[in-house]
């Protein structure tokens, strides 16, 4: 992928399989100057060093096929890389994963969640502190077992002392954490005896919130079906199949179609981050914003209270609008994904925009399956993200699906995932059969992989069909 050089002529090399999660550093790093390259894990990242040497390089380590030790291992018995300063970010914190990353070469240690501030300032004194080719002093080891592992560390001094530094200040900041709780624990100790003797009343405030609660959620559940597609709906001129799964009792996904005119309708899948309560409110606050209903401040359709005429409103610009609305910071830092699709009924031609989200399936009447372009920001991660709009015109017998990612996420109990691959094996296999068997068919194959137990993740899939 060609790339412009820099302000700061310096490029970064991103090595994260959580998508979200490259995207938001791939921002922190593209606004302090550095072009960036992305790899979804170590096996693709070392191929991109290796065309186009970075000056740093940031990985995670929890990655599949080859894993940020093994990456970096990579990196620093390559000698054309191995000057390369490589910081490995984790959630993991035991000292082994220390003696790991030395083990591995690492130049620094950054534990998540991190400030982005700190993450960058890490960066800039490694590169101001450039390690040499031939610090290391050949046959020089340092043998240190833990845990019953033996690992025989081979590393430069300033390596070392760079980890050692960046070990330090994460110790610093949890200590400090830790600090922090102990004077929260005191001050709980204090207020022991108080709580004590209101310990009866708060029971039973707890009691009667737990009832409440219990009323809200149901309810809640109740507003999340009346989110779903209304029950017999039919379209002049085009067919629709559908099936939704939520994990609990409550969801993060939801789906929905409608017409927004005679001669068009809204289709969209959204996925809001994490689970539970606070996702499955955030999910039924966007569905009651995004529907048909028509007025002058309305979302997908607006009526000119001169003229009543409508105007349906762009994807692109709806998705822009729900950013606006929605920012993560005033949504206790959630966030969520949507792929969003205006198809008019007389053309067949397919206006969508995909936030962040899963890319839509596009299956041509006796073809292959293959994903429509797009891509961006999830709703609410970027202030005034920038969202494409992208047209597709469908053909007499093909077929679309809009999907969450709990289908190609699904795991099997050995934590294999279902794969792109499979997904599209599926949709090539029931392409003879009826949209409503081809859609149940997908839907039951997830259920199948995730075998004996129900899938960890909300399941939605939304297909459509040009007779």
């Amino acid at each position: 992928m060609a790339q412009s050089v820099a302000p700061n002529g310096r490029i970064a090399l991103i090595a994260e399989d959580s998508r979200i999660q490259a995207k938001i550093l791939e921002s922190w790093l593209t606004g302090a100057g550095y072009v960036v390259s992305v790899a979804q894990d170590g096996a693709q990242a070392i191929e991109m060093a290796r065309a186009r040497k970075p000056h740093v390089i940031i990985s995670d380590i929890e990655m599949p096929r080859m894993n940020g030790y093994d990456f970096c291992r990579a990196v620093k018995q390559d000698q054309a890389l191995r000057d390369v300063p490589v910081i490995l970010l984790s959630t993991l914190a035991e000292a082994v994963d220390i003696i790991k990353g030395l083990d591995a070469g690492a130049d620094n240690y950054v534990t998540k969640p991190y400030d982005p501030s700190y993450l960058l300032a890490r960066v800039d004194s490694l590169l101001k502190s450039p390690l040499g080719n031939g610090e290391s002093t050949p046959g020089a080891e340092l043998s240190v077992t833990l845990a019953g592992q033996t690992y025989r560390v081979k590393a430069g001094r300033q390596q070392v002392l760079n980890l050692l530094i960046s070990t330090f200040e994460n110790a610093v900041e949890k200590n400090r954490e830790l600090h922090r709780l102990n004077g929260q624990l005191t001050l709980a100790k204090e207020k022991l005896t108080e709580w004590n003797q209101t310990l009866a009343s708060l029971n039973q405030q707890l009691e009667h919130a737990n009832e409440r609660m219990s009323h809200d959620l149901r309810a809640a559940a109740r507003v999340q079906k009346s989110l779903l597609p209304a029950e017999g709906l039919t379209l002049p001129g085009v067919q629709f199949a559908w099936q939704f799964t939520p994990c609990d009792e409550l969801a993060g996904d939801f789906l929905n179609l409608f017409a927004l005119d005679e001669r068009h309708v809204a289709m969209f899948v959204v996925d809001v981050s994490g689970h539970g309560a606070a996702s499955a409110l955030l999910s039924v606050a966007i569905g009651r914003l995004v529907t048909p209903h028509a007025s002058a401040s309305s979302l997908l359709v607006r009526s000119d209270p001169a003229t009543s005429i409508l105007r349906i409103t762009p994807p692109a610009e709806v998705a822009r609008e729900l950013n606006r609305r929605f920012p993560m910071e005033t949504q206790g830092d959630l966030y969520f994904t949507m792929a969003y699709g205006v198809l008019n009924m007389e053309t067949h031609e397919l206006k969508y925009v995909s936030a962040g989200h899963p890319p839509i399936v596009h299956l041509p009447k006796g073809g292959q399956p293959q994903f429509l372009p797009g891509d961006g920001f999830a709703i609410g991660v970027v202030d005034d993200a920038e969202f494409d709009e992208q047209t597709v015109t469908l053909q007499g017998g093909d077929r679309i699906f809009f999907y969450s990612d709990g289908v190609p996420e699904a795991m099997d109990g050995d934590l294999e995932q279902f794969t792109n691959e499979r997904m599209l094996s599926t949709l090539s296999q029931s392409a003879s059969k009826s949209l409503a068997a081809s859609v149940d068919e997908l839907f039951q194959a997830v259920r199948a992989w995730c075998a004996p137990k129900t899938p960890k993740d909300d399941v939605s899939i939304l297909g459509c069909e040009i007779p």
